[in-house]
């Protein structure tokens, strides 16, 4: 599978509480119930966990590289206990040096439990969310800050709900195609460079760096502001990836597929992206070629093959004449 050489992989970066309050606080609720201490403590795992075996005294197994959320099962135990054994269990807890607490449904914090924190340097939270719907909500933006990133020279467009990654060599002609394409209606997503996440290995979201987003870089005419130029509808802040195009010179082409049967793919940190290799030379429209490719990807997803379906037709009016050539 072809990989481009500019390509670049990035692991998961160290994220702090005090990064995971910032960029995902206000969404989730959470409010910080003491002082600062312990933001620079790192979450190390992308999931969240129950201590409820853990406040029971059972820590054979206990996940304490994650964020820890207590719930209306948990402080009904705690408010259940002896203020001496209350606190002797959250000492217990507090000594695993997990990254921070939080409690789910708005509930009011066991007494001392924030003196206990502070001790430790471990942060609580609070959030109005019931605990199942904070887990999965929480989960979901722990799993967008650990997934795996890459770089990739190209620049990135929405065309009809089709994200494509436009690839090529300088000075081929990526601009101007991604020009044209969004004077067509379509949207950039990025230029030049393109970020791509994999989300669960599933799916790469494409997105552009907050220095360089909605802008593009136009040789002869230098930098333009894209949503300024073309409205807001040109411009999106992200898509999921669906097609890869390389845009070749056609003396570097050296088979040319004319019916499309031969599937070519593109990998993107593990994951295999549908490809073309469309030849340039002067004259051809670039901005309408790939527009086709993507509505031909999106008849794809769709179920529908125009290259296989065609092939079959042919096979299938071919046959009576080699029956008729075996009498």
């Amino acid at each position: 599978m072809p990989r481009s050489k500019t390509s670049s992989t990035q692991k998961a970066k160290a994220l702090t509480v005090g990064t995971f309050f910032a960029n995902h606080g206000p969404a989730l609720g959470l409010e910080l119930m003491g002082d600062s201490s312990g933001m620079e403590s790192i979450i190390e795992e992308p999931t969240i966990n129950r201590p409820g075996l853990a406040l029971a005294g059972f820590f054979r197994y206990f996940a304490s590289k994650r964020v820890q959320v207590a719930g209306h099962a948990e402080l009904s135990y705690l408010r259940s206990l002896a203020a001496a054994e209350r606190a002797a269990k959250l000492e217990a807890l507090f000594e695993q040096q997990i990254p921070c607490l939080i409690i789910a449904r708005g509930l009011p914090l066991p007494n001392g439990i924030l003196d206990l924190a502070t001790k430790r340097e471990i942060p609580v939270f609070r959030t109005p969310l019931v605990t199942m719907k904070f887990i999965n909500s929480a989960t979901i933006a722990l799993e967008d800050e650990f997934a795996p990133v890459a770089s990739e020279q190209g620049s990135m467009v929405d065309i009809m709900g089709i994200g494509v990654l436009i690839r090529g060599s300088s000075g081929i002609g990526k601009s101007e195609c991604v020009l044209g394409l969004i004077e067509r209606g379509y949207s950039l997503v990025s230029d030049d460079i393109t970020r791509f996440r994999n989300l669960e290995g599933r799916e790469l979201i494409g997105n552009s760096k907050e220095l360089t987003r909605f802008h593009m870089e136009v040789r002869g005419i230098g930098i333009i502001n894209v949503a300024a130029v073309f409205g807001a509808g040109s411009v999106r802040p992200e898509k999921q990836l669906d097609l890869v195009v390389t845009l070749k010179d056609w003396h570097d082409v050296e088979d040319i597929d004319r019916i499309g049967l031969d599937r070519d793919a593109y990998e993107i940190l593990g994951i295999s992206i549908p490809h073309v290799t469309i030849p340039v030379r002067p004259g051809r429209d670039l901005a309408r070629l790939v527009e086709v490719a993507a509505l031909d990807q999106k008849l794809k997803a769709m179920g529908h093959d125009t290259a296989r379906e065609f092939n079959e037709r042919l096979l299938r009016a071919m046959t009576p004449t080699k029956e008729r050539l075996k009498k």
